[in-house]
């Protein structure tokens, strides 16, 4: 059994990876359902959206691109399902570069399924770079930055933009994003217009911005796949996010076994040496 374990000390990372990618196929041959328990911190996104009354507007900002879409999709998903289904109205922007084709296609979809029309009951502002100017330029009025819509339709010629000029006739703003915009919309969008404000982060982000929960700067944060799991068992629709979960179950078991046994193994094999020196 020593022996056993001294190897494992020593074995080539290339069969853990080998391990864990073989693991993963299970849930892709027998899925099975995981159990979500839904945080304070998810709940609170949840019920700021739950709580707006029919006819308010939101504000939601899709910062991500295709290389973290596959943690940050299920939440926009759920979070504009949510929104339509409370017939609220819907602001969209993106300060992601690569972003405003996923924005399109997810608001297209959803839309479509809600019986909603662009113009009347949501707007798509489209993209601009340097987050920071944007996001101050749109405190004093959307238009600054964005004079028409995503496919060139000037803001006052549509409904849904009559009589919205900022951040302060919007409920709140969630922000959802794979990088550093997060931090721009903290700093210039909170901290110079004191609205509401929730962030949908990937999971290595997430630890970095409890600081901001704790102090009231923000009031939710959705924590990569469980979090979009957490908030799509609220709003009981199902999608990519619970459909993740067993994978991420079973990769970190597969994770959490090597970790024992490599500890097993390193105290053992030093139990093993302090014999060997305790002969000499």
């Amino acid at each position: 059994m020593r022996d056993f374990l001294e190897k494992m000390m020593l074995i080539d990372r290339r069969w853990i990876y080998l391990a864990i990618g073989l693991a993963v196929i299970i849930p892709a041959i027998k899925s099975f359902h995981v159990p979500v328990a839904v945080s304070p911190e998810v709940r609170k996104v949840y019920e700021f959206v739950d709580d707006a009354k029919p006819g308010e507007y939101i504000f939601l900002c899709f910062d991500y691109n295709p290389s973290t879409m596959a943690e940050m999709n299920p939440m926009a998903y759920a979070i504009l399902n949510q929104a339509f289904n409370k017939d609220l109205k819907v602001i969209l922007v993106t300060l992601d570069q690569f972003g405003a084709g996923m924005v399109e296609e997810i608001a297209t979809r959803v839309a479509a399924n809600h019986k909603k029309v662009l113009g009347e009951d949501y707007c798509f502002l489209g993209y601009r770079p340097y987050p920071a100017i944007v996001i101050l330029a749109m405190g004093i009025d959307f238009r600054v930055p964005f004079p028409a819509d995503y496919y060139g339709t000037p803001l006052d010629s549509m409904s849904v933009m009559q009589g919205i000029k900022n951040f302060y006739d919007v409920k709140g703003v969630i922000e959802i994003t794979g990088g550093s915009t997060a931090d721009f919309w903290i700093i210039y969008g909170n901290g110079r217009y004191d609205f509401p404000l929730a962030l949908g982060l990937t999971g290595v982000m997430s630890a970095d911005y409890y600081q901001y929960l704790q102090s009231g700067q923000i009031f939710g944060i959705i924590p990569g796949v469980k979090g979009a799991a957490e908030y799509e068992t609220l709003v009981g629709f199902p999608g990519e996010g619970m459909a993740q979960m067993p994978y991420q179950v079973i990769a970190h078991i597969v994770i959490l076994l090597f970790i024992i046994i490599s500890n097993v193994a390193y105290f053992a094999s030093r139990k093993k040496k302090g014999k060997l020196g305790g002969g000499v």
